[in-house]
C-alpha cells in the first residue's frame, strides 16, 4: 500500500515537472512577441534565472514592481488570445493585429491604443469585439 502511494506521488511530481517545462518553453517562444523592457525582463527571468531582487537592482525600481510586471507578462503570454489573432490573420487587417498586440501582449488600455493608432475608441472597441468572436469560434 505504501509503495503504491509513493509511486503515485512520484508520477504526479513527474507530470507537474513536465507541465512546468512545457509552460517555460511556451513562454520562451512567446517572449519574442515582446519589445523593449518587457522583453528584457522576460529574458532575464527565463534564460538567466535572475531573481526579482537582482532585476530590481539592475532596473533601479522596487522588487515588488518587477515581480508584478513579470507575473502580468506571464499571464498575458500564456493566455494565447494574441496567438489566436495571428492564426486568423486572413480575417484581420494589419492594423487590427497591431491593436491586438498592444492590448493582449503589451497590456495597453483601449484609449491609449486609439491615441497611438490615430483612430477612435469606438474602432478599437469594435476590433476587440471582432477578436473576441474569433477566439470563441477557435475555442469550439
Amino acid at each position: 500500500m505504501a509503495r503504491r502511494r509513493a509511486s503515485q506521488l512520484f508520477e504526479q511530481k513527474e507530470k507537474t515537472a513536465e507541465k512546468l517545462e512545457d509552460r517555460v518553453d511556451v513562454l520562451r517562444s512567446r517572449a519574442q512577441l515582446l519589445t523593449g523592457k518587457d522583453r528584457l525582463l522576460m529574458q532575464m527571468y527565463l534564460n538567466n534565472a535572475n531573481t526579482f531582487s537582482q532585476m530590481a537592482r539592475l532596473a533601479g525600481v522596487n522588487e515588488a514592481n518587477v515581480s508584478r510586471r513579470i507575473h502580468k507578462l506571464v499571464r498575458r503570454l500564456l493566455d494565447g488570445q494574441f496567438i489566436t489573432c495571428l492564426r486568423s490573420r486572413g480575417k484581420l487587417t494589419n492594423e487590427q493585429i497591431e491593436i491586438a498586440r498592444d492590448y493582449f501582449v503589451k497590456g495597453v488600455p483601449m484609449r491609449k491604443i486609439a491615441d497611438r493608432h490615430g483612430t477612435s475608441y469606438y474602432i478599437v472597441r469594435q476590433t476587440m469585439k471582432k477578436i473576441q468572436r474569433l477566439t470563441m469560434v477557435e475555442q469550439k
